[in-house]
């Protein structure tokens, strides 16, 4: 394991460099931006335009807008109609295991915790893969816990192998890679990446990550760059908002996606806002804590600024709140969902990484996207 006193900035031999041209941009700009320097006008000079750029995007983040939530709501709602119609991609995570290596403060798979830790087997994967498949749905996500050795890149790879022959999409959630691994992996039959930094600030980043490969801030900041590389259809961004200051936080995403995308522009891009939720030996309170009202507004304003990109809402918030941002701004949402290893055709083997909010099923959540005149969409891709 890689020691506290190991350089957060600097690559490790067995990582590959990225062009940092566009880390350091997200980093000055982060470093520069002063949400309390905007003012009501700012908003509505944003809200006017039929367009949204960084600056506007940075006063519709800031406290100024929050007084305009109905406005940026129904705006946001003209966008999302407008890109995506009233279709409500459905998926489920699929988590195969849950060692990791590294001691990240915040998180229940920390190394540090005495958890119940498993793996499944390829045979258990099929039996997991064949479960949720009869529910009907046809995206899958899977998640591992970030350890090369338990979960290695092969091992994973033989995973999507099965996920493929039962699901139309199938995204990865993993430790970060190297570009050929990259390209292994969608060799295999993966499509999506999903990659969160947790906080854009560097310095927050370095007192949060004690260890572990993931305490290498470059090589995780551009792990979507390698991805889309490797040859992937698409990728996602996020922080965890709550454990450095949200608006920036939400403001350095909200950049770094928009750069990529003109980067890539084939790539699908996409964004999940997740906040910091109870997890084994975590702490009561949040000091950071980021309301309802507050991710609400980091939504609308992802979805202003990037208006073709989706937005996946989480399990980490309760149902009543998943289902008013469908539609709205969100375009993509969970259901059945466990975050245990494993637990959808047996008991689960390994603990949880955090505690979800809405355990619906994916039924239930089908219902609940009639009922607000949306339409559930299981497959929006076809393999040939």
């Amino acid at each position: 394991m890689l020691p506290i006193k190991t350089n957060h900035m600097e690559y490790l031999a067995d990582m590959e460099p990225t062009d940092p041209s566009i880390m350091n941009t997200v980093l000055e700009k982060m470093e520069q931006y002063d949400y309390h320097r905007y003012t009501e006008q700012d908003v509505r000079r944003a809200l006017s335009k039929d367009s949204c750029s960084l600056e506007d995007f940075a006063a519709l983040l800031s406290p100024a807008a929050f007084p305009f939530l109905e406005e940026m709501a129904h705006k946001a709602q003209e966008e999302t109609r407008k890109h995506f119609g009233t279709s409500v991609c459905m998926f489920t995570p699929l988590y195969i295991a849950n060692y990791c290596e590294n001691h990240c403060v915040y998180c229940g798979f920390n190394c540090q915790n005495k958890i119940h830790r498993a793996k499944l087997s390829q045979e258990e994967i099929e039996k997991e893969l064949k479960a949720i498949a009869a529910t009907g749905l046809q995206e899958i996500l899977l998640l591992t816990g970030e350890s090369r050795s338990m979960s290695s890149v092969e091992y994973i790879g033989e995973a999507v192998k099965l996920a493929a022959q039962y699901f139309t999409t199938v995204g990865i959630e993993i430790y970060p890679l190297n570009t050929d691994e990259y390209a292994y992996l969608r060799a295999c039959g993966a499509d999506f990446v999903s990659v969160y930094q947790e906080t854009y600030n560097p310095v927050k980043y370095e007192q949060i990550h004690l260890s572990g490969h993931k305490r290498i801030y470059p090589y995780r900041f551009n792990a979507q760059e390698r991805a889309l590389k490797g040859g992937m259809r698409g990728v996602a961004f996020g922080a965890l908002l709550g454990l450095d200051d949200f608006r920036k936080d939400a403001f350095a995403t909200g950049l770094h996606a928009y750069l990529i995308q003109q980067k890539y522009p084939h790539a699908e891009i996409s964004f999940s806002p997740p906040r910091l939720r109870p997890y084994i030996n975590n702490a009561e309170e949040n000091p950071n804590d980021v309301h309802e009202p507050q991710l609400l507004q980091v939504m609308l304003s992802y979805r202003l600024f990037l208006p073709f990109a989706g937005i996946t809402i989480s399990t980490r918030e309760r149902a009543g709140f998943r289902d008013h941002v469908i539609g709205m701004c969100a375009t993509k949402i969970s259901a059945g969902v466990k975050v245990g290893v494993g637990g959808h055709e047996e008991e689960k083997k390994g603990d949880e990484q955090f505690e979800i909010s809405d355990p619906r099923s994916v039924d239930e959540v089908h219902q609940a996207i009639l009922s607000r005149g949306l339409q559930p969409v299981y497959t929006d891709y076809i393999r040939v």
